[in-house]
């Protein structure tokens, strides 16, 4: 098939590669941009969570980053926990699901309540984590590190559209879907743009697709680029 995939660049280039194993031709077309957010991290921690690959590398420049790498690390999923060994964190569990996942994976865990445990999120988030971990009797403070900026629509991705020679679009994040529609519909392709497979890594992200007009929308069963893959090779099928 072919599939655009509208991640920011790094992460569509891995995807990419994955899915040209697959025989797919993929057109890259990031519609974000993560950059590093400042943030203080002053205090004391017993544990670092992430919920996204993009956390651990946004605090490679901080002067706090040295000691944080020796705390252990909760990820929601193989993807961030390999970004968290990737940036020097050694204690490193992932919870190989969602969110709900990891908070069951700390509460088993039991972790120390002497401190709290530091949640490196994004600015953009899909859950209130510290709210679930507050739930449970579990102590946590968040400090946003990065945050995703919208670029301008690829001039490739409207000629494609235009075109027709597109068959799916992957769609990752609500933030990166509000661009796609949003980008289309100031490159006049809003008709075309909505016309294919779309296929959502979320609920959420199905909710505002449909709103927009697209008709083909399908979820992943689980919120992680394995299952988004299985679903475009249902879809192949």
């Amino acid at each position: 098939m072919r599939v655009a995939v509208t991640r920011p660049q790094a992460d569509s280039e891995r995807t990419a590669a994955a899915l040209r194993a697959r025989g797919h031709r993929v057109l890259v077309a990031p519609l974000l941009h993560v950059e590093p957010v400042a943030a203080d991290f002053s205090g004391g921690w017993s544990g670092v969570i992430i919920t996204s690959a993009n956390a651990p590398g946004a605090i490679a420049g901080h002067a706090a980053r040295d000691k944080l790498v020796k705390l252990p690390l909760f990820a929601v999923g193989e993807r961030s926990a390999d970004a968290a060994r990737a940036a020097g964190f050694a204690n490193v569990t992932s919870a190989d699901g969602d969110v709900h996942d990891l908070v069951r994976l700390i509460a088993a865990r039991r972790v120390d309540a002497a401190a709290p445990l530091l949640y490196l999120a994004g600015e953009d988030r899909a859950a209130d984590l510290i709210a679930e971990l507050v739930a449970h009797g579990i102590a946590a403070q968040m400090a946003i590190v990065y945050r995703a900026v919208g670029v301008p629509f690829p001039p490739a991705l409207t000629a494609a559209l235009r075109g027709g020679k597109v068959d799916a679009v992957l769609h990752f994040s609500r933030r990166s879907a509000e661009n796609y529609v949003a980008g289309a519909g100031k490159a006049g392709v809003a008709a075309h743009a909505m016309a294919m497979r779309h296929l959502c890594l979320s609920a959420q992200i199905a909710e505002l697709l449909v709103q927009a007009g697209a008709s083909h929308v399908a979820i992943a069963k689980r919120p992680d680029e394995a299952a988004l893959i299985a679903l475009l090779e249902t879809a192949k099928a």
